[in-house]
């Protein structure tokens, strides 16, 4: 299997986008089925045994809260 390399992105979507993926996520979640999503032309599959975490940052002028989803890669 080739290494993937390390990245961190970052992509804005607008409200109605958000709400698609959103709703998409949950049927995957409410049918035990994993998620597919593709992020900067990688396509990306969270499998149903992630865990998921909220995450809530705060700094001197802005907040932030990222719903994030982990999971061991196979090797």
């Amino acid at each position: 299997m080739k290494k993937k390399a390390k990245r961190d992105l970052e992509k804005t979507y607008t409200k109605s986008e958000m709400i698609k993926k959103l709703r998409r996520l949950a049927d995957c979640l409410e049918n035990d089925k994993y998620f597919a999503i593709q992020i900067a032309g990688e396509r990306i599959h969270i499998p149903v045994s992630a865990v998921f975490n909220i995450e809530h940052e705060r700094s001197k002028d802005e907040e932030e809260v990222e719903f994030q989803f982990k999971w061991k890669r196979d090797k």
